[in-house]
């Protein structure tokens, strides 16, 4: 065995167990903050369902099926997305561009694949989107997408990070003002790229699309009058459904990081108990064969100075060796 070798595995130990004690904790505290995010996800997806079937109502009058969130295409100067045409920054009419693609990812890594398989959904949606001749505008949510697109040569319209783990509904109002603008610019559709939380042990990364809207027949014989007319309502609903469906969409995906933070964790720590068994078992065998070393190496010297003793008492003249007898 080399020399040190038990002092370099002994370190190699303590290391080990350093990088042990940080994984279970950061286990802990991802598993701390995934029921969190579920009671998050559950107070805000009622409000979004019901501006989602208002929106429904208003499709199925005839009066909104011209209307540009249905029909596609731009808004009408004036009739923004944001109310009044206020769309929470510069307009920039005149400057068509493409679909607004939005990109919900993390700020962090240590969470298994969790963002490479929303780079993957998002890259797999801006290559359709180009193959239909058309260049899609990015808004990105998460330092890791912003670094993925960025890598790519893909600068993002808006980018927003620092927020991923524990969203709140300013952020969700942040990035519809990053998208409003780019709709006033022309874009005409929107969609989102994320991972949706379906619970604790299932989560699906999706491409979906939040504009122009799905227009549904009308179910029944329910008869709605609606004043002011359907297109003003629309003009003012849409951006508060479109901050609350973003909103859900940012607490699904911490909840999906969170929760895949603590697999993640959970079997690097799993790895780390085995590595240290591991270890333990080869610095254990060196210490034996060290043992053994210095053993025998003790035995030869003992052997070595009796021998020499043996052969100075024969040589010695004061030493009489009296004959064996026969």
């Amino acid at each position: 065995m080399p020399a040190g070798l038990e002092r370099q595995l002994r370190r190699r130990i303590r290391s080990v167990q350093s990088t042990q004690k940080i994984t279970r904790a950061m286990e802990l505290i991802a598993a701390s903050r995934i029921s969190r995010a579920q009671q998050a996800i559950t107070a805000a997806r009622p409000y979004a369902e019901r501006l989602r079937d208002v929106a429904s109502e208003l499709a199925a009058d005839p009066e909104a099926a011209g209307h540009w969130v249905f029909a596609g295409g731009a808004p009408a100067p004036g009739a923004g997305p944001a109310g009044g045409g206020s769309s929470g920054g510069t307009a920039r009419a005149g400057e068509p561009t493409g679909p607004v693609v939005v990109v919900l990812g993390a700020d962090r890594g240590l969470a298994g694949a969790f963002n490479l398989f929303v780079h993957r959904a998002a890259d797999e949606l801006i290559a359709e989107i180009a193959g239909r001749g058309l260049q899609p505008c990015l808004v990105v949510v998460g330092r890791k997408a912003i670094s993925h697109f960025r890598l790519r040569g893909r600068a993002p319209a808006a980018h927003f990070e620092g927020f991923c783990d524990r969203p709140r509904f300013d952020n969700a109002r942040q990035v519809v003002a990053a998208v409003s603008e780019e709709l006033q610019a022309g874009a005409g559709a929107v969609y989102v790229v994320s991972t949706r939380f379906l619970s604790p042990g299932s989560q699906r990364v999706e491409s979906r699309r939040l504009v122009p809207l799905e227009r549904e027949e009308r179910r029944g014989t329910t008869v709605f009058e609606f004043e002011p007319g359907p297109a003003e309502i629309m003009d003012v609903l849409l951006p508060r459904w479109l901050e609350a469906e973003v909103f859900v969409a940012l607490l699904e995906s911490a909840a999906s990081f969170h929760v895949s933070q603590q697999r993640a964790m959970a079997a690097a720590t799993d790895n780390a108990d085995e590595l240290i068994k591991t270890l333990a078992r080869h610095m254990n065998r060196a210490r034996q064969d060290s043992i053994t070393t210095e053993i025998m190496e003790i035995v030869g010297g003992a052997e070595a100075l009796r021998q020499g003793e043996g052969e100075e008492a024969l040589t010695r003249p004061d030493v009489y060796i009296f004959p064996e007898a026969s």
